[in-house]
């Protein structure tokens, strides 16, 4: 009898290890289509958006920066594009108060040390594999998660809206006393802060019209961020975004999907910029102005003084006709809110200490340069992250202060 029970137990044993084995070798099939699934979308989208360019240039930060020519670029991927005839140049440019901007800091992309771009192309920073595995999903990479909150006034504090902005801190300033805008020009000095794991910290422009709430929120995004999870690395960077349905389909960061038509060499969308502000030091500004041409309304995109090019009208449902929202400052992702905003220092430190926005100003109907009518100020977390306006009668204007170090020292530590 024990030796029958002693058979059978041993059977049974052979023939348990047999089916965990088989569920093993099931698992790990699967898990190998799985990933050789994963690479040949990753693969699939690389060549998509990484054009075959006329010459490449390795820069010394690490990039390659492809040259592409005009016609090739990504832009024309859009089925709304086809037929598109690129303009060269905008048709006028707005006019109005000009502030002195002799003293602002060169600011230039480290590419440009080793060679430029030939004419009739375009310089296109290339996506490389290992960018496109860092993204939680193939479908995901270059894309901004849904998170409205910018401005407290369209977002309650019981609206269920709230749950998408998790982990978005903002120290964030927005036009006032004007129904519609016709774009905005601003001068921000550039810095350099040190993102925690997964988060990103940034400074820009928003124009927008639409809302969250029925899914037609059209933005247009322009600033500089330092993004490793999407770049690789803690470089500071410019970038653009759009977007025209909350941030749902449509839309990415730079030129990694169709949309935006780049028309000038001077930067390289998604390149680094360099040198940045120090602490106490000297303060590296970059002159952006995003505007619609009366003309042929599309929207124009200017940095440094360069046209550098635009997003089409025709990409656009409420930023076909004019924008109803701009704002200016300061954005982190970081879920435990230890991610400087800006130079990681508060607004009170004032010049040299602190991230600035100055001359702001908008653009009306008559494609004139105005000073905002008003400004409001949102900031969730001001013992973290803050905004601070004033308005100067010098070469400042209509300016801002924002930024902070997160919880890594609390308010009380600021002198």
């Amino acid at each position: 009898m024990a030796e029958t029970t002693r058979a059978f137990l041993v059977a049974l044993l052979i023939a348990l290890a047999f089916l965990f084995s088989e569920g093993d070798a099931r698992a790990a099939a699967e898990s190998g289509w799985r990933s050789a699934q994963h690479r040949r979308e990753v693969q699939s989208l690389l060549k998509r958006i990484n054009k075959p360019p006329v010459a490449s240039i390795r820069s010394p930060d690490g990039d390659i920066i492809d040259c592409v020519h005009i016609s090739k670029q990504p832009a024309f991927d859009h089925p709304l594009l086809k037929n598109h005839i690129i303009q060269m140049r905008p048709s006028k440019q707005p006019s109005g108060q000009v502030y002195d901007e002799s003293n602002i800091a060169s600011i230039t992309q480290a590419w440009h040390q080793n060679g430029e771009c030939p004419e009739d192309t375009i310089p296109i920073r290339r996506t490389k594999e290992e960018d496109v595995m860092r993204a939680s999903s193939v479908r995901m990479y270059g894309k901004k998660m849904p998170d409205w909150r910018r401005i407290s006034k369209l977002v309650s504090t019981d609206n269920p809206l709230n749950d998408v902005t998790t982990g978005h801190e903002y120290g964030v300033a927005y036009g006032t006393g004007d129904n519609e805008y016709f774009g905005t020009k601003m001068t921000i000095n550039v810095w350099q802060p040190t993102p925690q794991s997964g988060d990103f910290s940034l400074a820009q422009l928003w124009i927008s019209a639409g809302s969250y709430a029925n899914q037609d929120l059209n933005t247009i995004e322009v600033g500089w961020q330092v993004y490793p999870a999407m770049y690789g690395d803690g470089s500071t960077r410019l970038f653009i975004y759009w977007t025209r349905d909350a941030y749902n389909r449509t839309g990415c960061y730079n030129l990694g999907c169709s949309g935006f038509v780049q028309t000038d060499t001077r930067f390289a969308i998604g390149g680094s910029l360099s040198p940045v502000s120090t602490y106490g030091g000297t303060q590296y500004e970059l002159d952006i102005l995003v505007w619609k041409d009366a003309s042929t309304q599309n929207w124009w995109l200017q940095v440094g003084g360069t046209n550098l090019g635009y997003w089409p009208s025709s990409i656009f449902t409420r930023l076909a006709t004019s924008a109803s929202e701009v704002e200016w400052g300061g954005e982190v992702y970081s879920p435990s809110m230890t991610t400087p905003m800006g130079s990681g220092h508060f607004p009170e430190e004032w010049f040299g200490k602190a991230s600035y926005i100055k001359t702001i100003q908008v653009v009306d109907s008559s494609n004139q340069l105005k000073s905002p009518n008003g400004v409001g100020l949102t900031a969730g977390n001001p013992n973290f992250y803050n905004v601070k306006s004033g308005v100067s009668s010098d070469s400042w204007g209509t300016y801002i202060y924002f930024g902070g170090p997160g919880k890594t020292n609390s308010k009380i530590d600021v002198i």
